[in-house]
């Protein structure tokens, strides 16, 4: 079966290519200590479909490119609109 990831969408600028971030909790081997684990993959994304800040379901596939070997299956989430400051101009 095929390894099958979730994360958030972090870049889609690329075309039919996405930047998904997977983020674990794994626990130091020694101290026992948990941390956060962050690992960036890229996915073929046919459509276009996925937009910063949308969960996703990729799963492996033959590779694609030099870096690509995930495709996008879904979108779980889409992200809630970002908030843009507009700086007042005081003339």
């Amino acid at each position: 079966m095929a390894k099958s990831l979730t994360g958030i969408v972090t870049s889609d600028k690329a075309d039919k290519t996405i930047t998904i971030t997977v983020s674990s909790r794994e626990t130091h081997p020694i101290y026992g200590k948990q941390y956060t684990v962050s690992r960036k993959y890229t996915a073929h994304d046919e459509s276009n479909e996925a937009h910063i800040g949308d969960k996703v379901t990729i799963v492996e596939t033959r590779p694609i490119s030099k870096n690509k070997a995930f495709k996008l299956v879904s979108v779980n989430e889409r992200a809630h609109g970002s908030i843009e400051l507009i700086a007042e101009e005081t003339a």
